[in-house]
């Protein structure tokens, strides 16, 4: 018969765990709440009982404890939703190129390829290619090149220093300088998220967020 009992208790008890574990975070948050009101009515004062005004305060805090925590519980669900959708979406880079905000080259069977974004037509664009020391191991005359994006590519199959080798683009016009932006060209290897942040595994470099791809190719 004990050991009956003893079982069902604990069935009991795991039922009671189950069904908390299940509620949701505004709930226990309300529970708790109508436990701790109920213990202050059970315990007031009789000759000073709460009044209406002070119960109304307190079950309009509630109230409004309970609706932000829903909202909390609304916004995680919709972020995990997101990053759900960016992982679907980074599976479909895999093996694919991308361009990426950067001046740092992947070198790739030999060769590599980055972007040169030009905020207006310059009568002059030259892209000196840098080792991780900062010295010019090559420079590249793309000649002149009116406003917007413009590809460039460098044979990097005698580059020996160790580390990917940087870029840096001179744009002018009539001797003055022309805002640019680099970028440069690197394949999808895999994606991964990492507390709501999808990274991108890039192949000849280390991984990127996601938010720094600029383009898909």
């Amino acid at each position: 018969m004990l050991t009956g009992t003893s079982s069902a208790t604990s069935t009991s008890s795991s039922t009671v765990g189950a069904s908390t574990t299940n509620k949701s975070s505004s709930e226990v948050a309300q529970d708790r709440f109508l436990k701790l009101l109920v213990a202050q009515l059970n315990n007031q004062d009789p000759m000073n009982p709460m009044d209406n005004a002070q119960m109304t305060s307190q079950m309009a805090q509630i109230n409004t404890v309970t609706g932000i925590q829903q909202v909390n519980d609304t916004l995680k669900n919709m972020g995990d939703q997101f990053t759900a959708m960016q992982m679907l979406q980074g599976s479909n880079m895999v093996g694919r190129d991308v361009l990426l905000a950067s001046n740092t080259l992947s070198i790739s069977e030999g060769k590599a390829a980055g972007v040169v974004s030009l905020a207006a037509r310059a009568e002059s664009v030259k892209v000196d290619i840098l080792s991780p020391a900062g010295t010019v191991v090559d420079t590249i005359n793309l000649g002149a090149l009116g406003a917007g994006q413009h590809n460039f590519s460098w044979d990097a199959s005698k580059y020996s220093a160790s580390g990917n080798p940087t870029f840096k683009v001179t744009a002018t016009l009539g001797g003055k300088a022309i805002d640019n932006t680099a970028m440069v060209r690197a394949k999808v290897q895999s994606v991964s998220s990492e507390d709501g942040v999808m990274n991108v595994q890039l192949a000849g470099r280390s991984a990127v967020p996601y938010s720094s791809i600029k383009a898909i190719l």
